[in-house]
């Protein structure tokens, strides 16, 4: 599936859980029903993926997780909170550039209309 439409994919999923569930519930909620609606179309999803920090050629598991991984291709972090800071987009953009992937989705879930708190970030751009 091409990254233009696995995007688009994941986008929709996230948009049928927000109107299902609106916003105000825990990220957890958003992540476990983001999850089960992406492979209900079909995609494949780590959930919680670990994120592994490699530094002078040495592998430190350091607790980091990217909370879905679609297709082993898109990164997807997911908030819900008032406002998405910068530091934000940085983690998305780490956990992008650790797993050596190139396209990102960052989606706060507390969000009246959800396509306000959707980012595309992109490594490398």
């Amino acid at each position: 599936m091409e990254t233009n439409d696995l995007t688009g994919a994941i986008i929709g999923s996230a948009i049928e859980v927000h109107n299902r569930l609106g916003p105000g519930l825990l990220e957890s909620a958003y992540r476990k029903c983001l999850a089960y609606e992406l492979r209900k179309r079909g995609l494949q999803v780590q959930e919680e993926k670990p994120v592994p920090v490699i530094y002078d050629d040495v592998k430190l598991e350091c607790g980091f997780r990217a909370d879905l991984l679609v297709n082993g291709q898109v990164v997807v972090e997911l908030k819900a909170k008032s406002d998405i800071h910068p530091v934000d987009k940085a983690q998305t953009l780490s956990h992008l550039r650790l797993l050596n992937l190139r396209f990102g989705l960052l989606i706060n879930f507390h969000e009246v209309k959800l396509v306000d708190g959707v980012h595309r970030i992109v490594n490398g751009y």
